[in-house]
């Protein structure tokens, strides 16, 4: 089932498209993420999807019906921009929140401990939100967006703030809630974390898709031509022919080949200075792609 689909819906602010044309399908059950540089577009794409702003012309559709107010029950929003109450204690918020969406208090509060004790979070219920750290902060807000158990749940930049530990903490909580049937998209620049968690992207820039599809298959587009490099020793392989481009990370290197270079002539040159630990042909990363199709085109 199509949980949330856009049909070209374009969006502009006085003389600037923010919006062009977009169109995207996310279906149940589906780790969606939508990409682009700063400025591309993103929020405002999410915005449209929450009804916060219409669209000027296209078609949305939540739960394969036309956008309606009543169906953003069903969805959990993160907004990029967070909005804690900084004097109300971490618990009667998140009771709170879940009461907006017409989850019971008793039971609002029953999730809220569940929730909290799941995300480690559950010694600071009784403090007020101004007392906690903006990682600690963050989890709660996403706390919130979940507690009414919605079917969509869309983030904005959602390990903004966290630390390597809870951050995988998060990762590990959405491929939960994807795996019980849940349609999760969330607008990121981190191509690591769209890299390990996502099916299906929507790369988009100055308001226009320019690359989507399932990553799997959008990564097969692409020429198997980068190599990973574990190596101690002279780095003067570096410098063969047969590389297009190089980075050194003190004994890590990542190259990218020439068309058609040849990888195995590379590894004979290596192994001819250098102590090789490792020495991968990889298919390029999706930060990479990502590079390779904004390039220079990106908005500052």
């Amino acid at each position: 089932m199509a949980v949330v689909e856009l049909e070209g819906v374009t969006k502009a602010y006085e003389d600037k498209i923010a919006v062009n044309h977009l169109s995207l399908k996310i279906e149940a059950g589906q780790m969606f993420g939508l990409l682009g540089p700063n400025g591309a577009g993103k929020t405002s794409s999410i915005r449209m999807m929450m009804g916060i702003t219409l669209p000027d012309s296209g078609r949305i559709e939540l739960f394969e019906k036309p956008f309606e107010r009543e169906s953003l029950d069903r969805v959990g929003y993160l907004p990029e921009e967070r909005g804690l109450y900084k004097k109300m204690k971490v618990l009667e918020q998140l009771v709170f929140f879940a009461q907006l969406h017409g989850v019971e208090a008793g039971e609002a509060n029953k999730r809220a401990v569940n929730w909290a004790r799941r995300l480690e979070i559950a010694d600071v219920l009784d403090k007020k939100t101004e007392e906690l750290s903006k990682g600690m902060q963050q989890k709660i807000q996403f706390i919130g967006t979940i507690l009414h158990d919605p079917k969509l749940i869309v983030m904005d930049e959602p390990f903004s703030g966290l630390d390597p530990v809870n951050a995988v903490l998060l990762e590990r909580t959405l491929v939960e809630l994807k795996d019980q049937g849940r349609a999760v998209l969330f607008s990121t620049h981190r191509m690591d974390q769209v890299e390990k968690l996502c099916d299906s992207i929507c790369l988009i820039n100055r308001g226009e898709a320019v690359l989507s599809g399932r990553v799997r298959e959008i990564k097969k587009r692409y020429e198997r031509n980068h190599v990973i490099v574990e190596f101690e020793g002279d780095a003067g392989f570096l410098k063969s022919e047969e590389i297009a481009e190089a980075r050194n990370f003190s004994g890590h290197a990542e190259i990218r080949l020439k068309p058609h270079g040849d990888a195995q002539k590379l590894l004979h040159e290596a192994s001819s200075m250098a102590t090789i630990y490792r020495f991968e042909l990889v298919e390029p990363s999706l930060e990479e792609i990502f590079i390779q199709t904004v390039g220079g085109k990106a908005d500052a």
